[in-house]
C-alpha cells in the first residue's frame, strides 16, 4: 500500500482503491484515505476524499454511511464554494440523487425529511442552472415507493418531458427505471421495449445491463419467452455475482429460480451470499432479498422438502420450513417499518404479493449444474395429465373390479404402457373386496404381469403364471409363460441353462400348434422367447460373433417370422412380434458387418412398430438406426431417425434415453452449423440427464457440448456459466482429458471476451498444463500463446513475456514459423509497453523479421506456404514500423525523434513493397501500410511525399472498385471506403490542392 505524501499520491491511492471489489475492505480504505487527505491541509484533497468515500459507500452494503460525508461536503460548499473545482462541483450536485434514494432506503428517515430534501435538491439544481429532469425522477421514486400512483404518473411524465442535461442519470439507468415502472403497472411488453437498448449494449454503465437483465426475468416468463429469460439469467447473474451492492438484483435472480422450477439453483445462490441475510446498510434491499427467500422456502415446502437443510443466516442450521418462517417475519417487520414511515400499506402489500407468487413455468432448464430436489409431495399441475397417467388410472374406481379387469386386459392386449400397473390395481381391488373371486385366467394374467414388472427377478412369478394358465385350460399360454421364465434366466447370464429350459416348451408348443390345440399368439410367444435367448449369445459375444451363434439366432428369428408374418391382422401383439423379429435380423446383420442391411431392417422394424400403434417401441431401433446412418455418412437419415425417436418416445421415454437422443441430435445438427438448434438439444440433454440422476456423468458431457455451441454463437456470458458448471463434474477419468482441455479452452475464450483476463489466463494455463503431456504439442503451444495474451491484457507483463517465450519455443519445435513470429512480435510490444530498454523491443522485432526471411528461403516450391510467409513478413515490417514510431520518447531531442521516425518509415516502406508482391489479395494490407507511411512522411515534414502516397492509395482503390473488389479480394466496398476516406484526410493534412 503506497504512502500518501502529497495530493498526487492521494489521487493515485483513491484510483487504486476504486478498482478494488465492492465491500467493507474498500470502504475502510476510503475512510483511511480521508484521514490522510486531512493531513495534507488542502481543501480540495479533503473534498475529493469525501467524494471517494461517498462513492464506495454507495456501491456497497453500507449505504447508510453516505449521509455523514455528504453533509460535510454540503457544509463545505455552502461555506467556501471556491474550494471546489468544476469536477467536484458537478459531483456534489450529482450525489444529491444518491441522497434522495438513500433516504428512501432507510425507514428511520422520516418521510417529511425526504420531501424536504427533494425540495432542497430542486432549489439547488435551479440555482445551478440544471434541468428538473433529475428532480422529477427523484420525485417519481418517492411517489412509487409510497404507492401514490397518481403522483408517480405525473412525475414520470414530467421526468420524460424535461430536458436531459449533465445531472440526468445515464441513459442506461434512466431506461431501467422507466421500464421498471411499466412492468410494475403490468405493461411487460412496453418495459422490454424500453430496456432493449440496454440489453443490446447500446447504453451501459457500472450497474447496467446488470439491473435490467435481472428486472427482465419475470416479464419475459410472463410473456412466454422462456429462452430469453434463461439467457438473461445466465448472463445477468454473472454480472451481479461479485457486486456486493446489487442485493436487489441478486434477489431477482433467486426469485426467478423459485418461479421457474429451479429451486436447487436458488439454494445455490443463497449459499453464495450468506451476508445478504444480515447486512443492514440498505434495509430496502434486505426486505426484497428476504421476501424472495420466503418465496423460495415456501416453494420447497410445497414440494414436500420443508425439512431439508438450506443455507441461511450464520450461527445455526436451518430447514426450509424454519427459514420460511424467519424470512417472512423479518421481511414483514421491515415492510411495517417502511409503511409506518410512509403512512401507507403499500410496501407490506408488495412484500406479501411477492412472497405469494405462483410458479410461472413448471421447469425451465438452465443448462447449469443444479439437480432438482427430490419431490415428496405433488407439485401443482401445469398441463393436462400425460396419456400414460390417464391410461394407468382409467376412469373406474378401485371397487369396480370387472371394469378394472376390462381396462387392464385392454391395456395388455394392445401393449399400452402401464398395463403392469393396471393389473396390479386389479389384484389390490380383488384382495380388498371379499365378494370378488377371480378366475384362474385372471389370476394367471395378474401373475404374468407381476413377473414382467419384476424384470430379471420374475422367473418364479412366470412359473406361477404358467400353472394358473394350465389350470385355466390354456396349455399354449402356459408354455409361453414358462418360455418367458427361461428368458429371465438368460438375462442373468445363464444362457445355456435358459436354452435347456426353453427346449421342452418349444417342442411341446409346436406339437400343440400342429394339432390345432393352441393358436399363433401362444406359439409365437414361445418362439420369441427362444429367439431372444439365442440373441443373448450374440449380445454377450466379445468381438466377432461366432458363426454358430449367429446362425442359430437367425434361424430362430426366421422361424418366428415364418409363423407370424401375414397372420397378425389386428393383433397388436403379433404385429410387434414381426417388428421385433426384423429388429433382431438388423442386429445380426450389423454384427456381421452388413451395416446397410442392418440400417434397412432397423428402419423397417421401426416403421412396423409405428404402424402397429406402439411408436414408443420404435425408439430403441430408431436410435440404433441413427447410429448406423452416422457411420455410413448419411447424416440426413441419422437426423430423421433421431427426431422420430424423440417424437415416438413421447411421455413414455425415460429421462436418460431422452438425454441421449437430444445430445446425439445436437451433435448431428451442430455438425451442419446449426448451432442455435444444437444448443437447444444440448440444453435438453443436460436437463434430462440431471432428471435421471446422471448429472455428474452424462450431464457434464452435455453441458460441455452446450457451452461449445454457445461459444460458436458468441453468447460468451451464457457459455461461461455453463462451462464453469460443466467443469465441476468433468474429469479425465470419466470424460477424457481432451474434454477437460476443450472446456477450459472455451471458457478461457469466453472470459477473454468478457474482459476477465486474469481468470482467462488461469483457465488457459490449466488447459496448457494438461496438453503439455500430450504427444502432439500444437494445442499446448496454442494454449500457451493464448495464456500469454490474457496475462498481457491483465497487466501481468512479466508473466506474459515468459508465457510468450515458452510458446515461441514450442512453435519452433513444431516448425510453426507463423506462431513463432507472432510470439516474438507480441514480446516486442510487451517490452515497449513495460518501458524496458527500447533496444529489447527492437531486437525482438528484428528476430521476427529474420525468422520470416529464413522460413521463406526454406519454403521451396510450396506456393501457398510462400504466399502466407509473404503476408507474415509484410505484417511484421508493418508492426516494426509502428513499434519504432511509438518508441520515440516525447521528451527526447528532435534528432532522436526524427531518427526513430525515419527508421519507422523505412520499415513501413518495406511492408508496402512486400504487400505489393501479393497482388490483389494484398490490397487492404498494402494500402493500410502506404497510408501509415504517408502519415510518417507528414510527421517528418515531407508533405509532397505524403501526398504522393495518398494519391497512390486513391488510385489503387479506384482500380479495385472498378473491378468490383473489396480490399481483401472480396466483392464489396467497406475497406475501400475506409481507405479512401483516410487518404482524403492525409491529402488534406498536406495542405496541397487535390486533383478531382
Amino acid at each position: 500500500m503506497s504512502e500518501i505524501t502529497d495530493f498526487d499520491s492521494l489521487r493515485r491511492a483513491m484510483a487504486e482503491n476504486g478498482e478494488q471489489p465492492e465491500g467493507p475492505a474498500r470502504n475502510a480504505r476510503a475512510e483511511q484515505l480521508l484521514l490522510e487527505a486531512e493531513r495534507l491541509r488542502i481543501p480540495l484533497a479533503v473534498i475529493e476524499a469525501l467524494g471517494h468515500q461517498l462513492k464506495v459507500y454507495n456501491y456497497s452494503s453500507e449505504k447508510a454511511k453516505m449521509f455523514v460525508p455528504f453533509a460535510r461536503l454540503l457544509r463545505m460548499w455552502d461555506e467556501q464554494p471556491e474550494d471546489f473545482d468544476a469536477y467536484e462541483t458537478h459531483s456534489l450536485h450529482w450525489v444529491f440523487k444518491w441522497m434522495s434514494a438513500g433516504m428512501l432506503d432507510q425507514p428511520h428517515v422520516p418521510l417529511a425529511s425526504v420531501e424536504k430534501w427533494l425540495g432542497e435538491m430542486e432549489h439547488r439544481y435551479r440555482l445551478a442552472g440544471h434541468s428538473e429532469r433529475a428532480v422529477r425522477s427523484a420525485e417519481f421514486s418517492v411517489a412509487a415507493h409510497v404507492g401514490d400512483v397518481a403522483r408517480a404518473e405525473r412525475a414520470f411524465t414530467a421526468w420524460l418531458a424535461a430536458d436531459r442535461d449533465a445531472m440526468a442519470d445515464c441513459h442506461a439507468c434512466e431506461l431501467h427505471g422507466q421500464g421498471w415502472w411499466q412492468a410494475e403497472r403490468g405493461r411487460d411488453t412496453e418495459a422490454l421495449e424500453l430496456w432493449a437498448p440496454v440489453l443490446e449494449g447500446e447504453y451501459t454503465c457500472a450497474h447496467e445491463p446488470h439491473s435490467v437483465l435481472a428486472s427482465s426475468l419475470l416479464p419475459l416468463l410472463r410473456l412466454g419467452r422462456p429462452d430469453e429469460a434463461r439467457a438473461h439469467h445466465l448472463r445477468g447473474f454473472r454480472l451481479v455475482r461479485s457486486m456486493e451492492s446489487m442485493r436487489s438484483a441478486y434477489a431477482d435472480h433467486v426469485e426467478f429460480c423459485a418461479l421457474s422450477g429451479n429451486e436447487a439453483r436458488g439454494l445455490e445462490l443463497l449459499a453464495e451470499r450468506p451476508a445478504y441475510f444480515t447486512d443492514e446498510g440498505q434495509p430496502r434491499s434486505k426486505l426484497e432479498f428476504l421476501s424472495v427467500v420466503a418465496l423460495l422456502m415456501g416453494r420447497l415446502g410445497e414440494l414436500g422438502l420443508g425439512g431439508e437443510r438450506v443455507p441461511g443466516p450464520a450461527g445455526r442450521e436451518w430447514t426450509a420450513d424454519e427459514l420460511a418462517v424467519h424470512a417472512r417475519a423479518e421481511a414483514l417487520a421491515l415492510a411495517a417499518r417502511f409503511d409506518e414511515r410512509n403512512g401507507t400499506k403499500h410496501v407490506s402489500e408488495r412484500a406479501r404479493a411477492r412472497m405469494a407468487q405462483r410458479p410461472l413455468v413448471e421447469r425451465l432448464p438452465l443448462g447449469v449444474r443444479a439437480s432438482r430436489p427430490a419431490v415428496t409431495a405433488p407439485a401443482p399441475a401445469f398441463a393436462a395429465s400425460a396419456p400414460a397417467e390417464a391410461e394407468a388410472a382409467g376412469e373406474v374406481t378401485e371397487a369396480d373390479v370387472p371394469a378394472l379387469l376390462e381396462e387392464a386386459r385392454r391395456l395388455s392386449d394392445t401393449l399400452r404402457p402401464h398395463a403392469v400397473e393396471a393389473w396390479a390395481r386389479v389384484a389390490r381391488a380383488a384382495a380388498a373386496n371379499e365378494d370378488v373371486e377371480l378366475a384362474a385366467r385372471d389370476l394367471a394374467e395378474i401373475a404374468d404381469h407381476e413377473a414382467i414388472g419384476l424384470g430379471s427377478e420374475g422367473a418364479d412369478a412366470f412359473e406361477r403364471a404358467a400353472g394358473l394358465y394350465e389350470e385355466a385350460g390354456d396349455p399354449g399360454e402356459a408354455l409361453a409363460a414358462r418360455a418367458r421364465a427361461a428368458y429371465v434366466r438368460a438375462l442373468d447370464g445363464e444362457v445355456d441353462e435358459a436354452l435347456a429350459a426353453v427346449a421342452e416348451p418349444y417342442d411341446r408348443v409346436l406339437a400343440l400348434y400342429a394339432e390345432g390345440d393352441t393358436e399363433v399368439p401362444q406359439a409365437a410367444g414361445v418362439l420369441m422367447a427362444r429367439a431372444r435367448i439365442l440373441m443373448r449369445r450374440v449380445h454377450e459375444a466379445e468381438g466377432p460373433v461366432p458363426a454358430s451363434a449367429g446362425t442359430q439366432a437367425e434361424s430362430a428369428v426366421r422361424e418366428l417370422l415364418a409363423l407370424v408374418d401375414g397372420r397378425a391382422g389386428d393383433d397388436v401383439r403379433l404385429a410387434v412380434r414381426v417388428a421385433e423379429g426384423h429388429a433382431m435380423l438388423a442386429e445380426l446383420a450389423t454384427r456381421s458387418g452388413e451395416a446397410e442391411t442392418g440400417a434397412e431392417l432397423f428402419a423397417r422394424a421401426a416403421a412396423e412398430f409405428v404402424e402397429a400403434g406402439v411408436p414408443w417401441f420404435a425408439v430403441e431401433y430408431e436410435a440404433r438406426l441413427a447410429g448406423l446412418a452416422h457411420e455410413l455418412g448419411d447424416m440426413a437419415e441419422a437426423e430423421r431417425a433421431l427426431r422420430a425417436a424423440l417424437e415416438h418416445g413421447g411421455p413414455f421415454l425415460e429421462a436418460i434415453g431422452r438425454a441421449q437422443l437430444h445430445l446425439q441430435l445436437a451433435e448431428v445438427v451442430g455438425g451442419r452449423g446449426e448451432f442455435e438448434e444444437a444448443a437447444e438439444h444440448a440444453l435438453e440433454s443436460a436437463h434430462w440427464a440431471d432428471e435421471a440422476g446422471a448429472g455428474p456423468t452424462y450431464g457434464a458431457w452435455a453441458r460441455h457440448q452446450l457451452g461449445g455451441y454457445l461459444v460458436r454463437q458468441g453468447r460468451w456470458a451464457e457459455a461461461a456459466e455453463v462451462l464453469e458448471s460443466a467443469l465441476t463434474d468433468l474429469s479425465a477419468q470419466t470424460h477424457g482429458d481432451g474434454a477437460v482441455v476443450q472446456t477450459q479452452w472455451w471458457l478461457g475464450d469466453c472470459l477473454s471476451e468478457l474482459g476477465e483476463h486474469r481468470d482467462a489466463a488461469e483457465r488457459r494455463l490449466q488447459a496448457a498444463e494438461i496438453a503439455r503431456r500430450w504427444p502432439e504439442q500444437h494445442d499446448h503451444a496454442t494454449l500457451a500463446h493464448l495464456a500469454a495474451e490474457s496475462l498481457g491484457h491483465a497487466g501481468l507483463h512479466a508473466d506474459a513475456d515468459r508465457a510468450y517465450a515458452r510458446a515461441g519455443e514450442l512453435w519452433r519445435d513444431l516448425g510453426n514459423v507463423h506462431g513463432l513470429i507472432r510470439s516474438l512480435r507480441a514480446r516486442a510490444w510487451l517490452a515497449l509497453r513495460t518501458e524496458q530498454d527500447p533496444d529489447v523491443a527492437r531486437a525482438l522485432m528484428t528476430s521476427a523479421v529474420e525468422e520470416c526471411a529464413d522460413a521463406f528461403g526454406a519454403a521451396g516450391d510450396d506456393e501457398e506456404a510462400r504466399l502466407r510467409l509473404i503476408a507474415e513478413l509484410g505484417d511484421t515490417h508493418r508492426q516494426f514500423g509502428d513499434l519504432l514510431a511509438r518508441s520515440a520518447a516525447e521528451d527526447a531531442d528532435d534528432d532522436a525523434i526524427r531518427a526513430a521516425l525515419d527508421e519507422a518509415l523505412s520499415q513501413m516502406s518495406e511492408a508496402v513493397a512486400v504487400f505489393v508482391t501479393l497482388g490483389g489479395s494484398g490490397l487492404s494490407a498494402r494500402t493500410g501500410a502506404e497510408l501509415a507511411a504517408g502519415w510518417l512522411e507528414c510527421d517528418l515534414g515531407r508533405p509532397a511525399q505524403a501526398a504522393a502516397r495518398a494519391r497512390a492509395v486513391l488510385r489503387s482503390c479506384a482500380d479495385a472498385a472498378a473491378e468490383g473488389f473489396e480490399g481483401d479480394g472480396q466483392r464489396g466496398g467497406g475497406t475501400l471506403s475506409a481507405r479512401r476516406a483516410e487518404a482524403e484526410q492525409l491529402l488534406q493534412a498536406t495542405e496541397e490542392p487535390r486533383d478531382r
